[in-house]
């Protein structure tokens, strides 16, 4: 079957952008519930605060998409997937928190660093190794493997 080997990246990459629509309808209930028409980006604390935490997450979505994808395509999916899996969790972390009150948002913050740092890490191990690989037959992640 056609994507079989690709999977657990549609999978994460699909939960992620449920998690993206449920941000931006929790926007639109906030405008509703302080009456901030748009395309006011002004209002209460709490609209303010949960609209900047959804323009944040929109902000820095490319990125995750990116090196979840060049992660699970060039090293394991399975890692990338597991990584992907803590990026929405810092994301659900850092919004919850930001809503609340903005120094509430920091160790989502910082959680979603470090997913995206791990990500980045495996995508360059995976591609460092697929150059070698490619251009002097030298397979990294190989012999990494056999001495496990």
């Amino acid at each position: 079957m056609m994507g079989d080997n690709i999977i657990l990246l549609a999978v994460i990459s699909l939960f992620s952008a449920c998690q993206q629509a449920y941000y931006a309808r929790l926007v639109g209930r906030s405008r509703m519930k302080h009456k901030v028409t748009p395309p006011a980006v002004t209002g209460p604390p709490e609209f303010e605060r949960t609209f900047r935490a959804q323009q944040n997450c929109v902000e820095i979505y490319p990125i995750f998409l990116v090196l979840l994808w060049t992660a699970g395509t060039y090293f394991f999916q399975e890692v990338a997937a597991a990584f992907g899996l803590l990026y929405i969790f810092a994301r659900h972390t850092y919004f919850k928190g930001y809503v609340a009150s903005a120094k509430d948002r920091i160790p989502g913050f910082y959680l979603t660093l470090i997913s995206l740092f791990l990500l980045l890490l495996v995508a360059l191990l995976g591609i460092t190794n697929g150059l070698l690989k490619t251009y002097l037959d030298v397979n990294v992640i190989k012999k990494m493997s056999h001495m496990f």
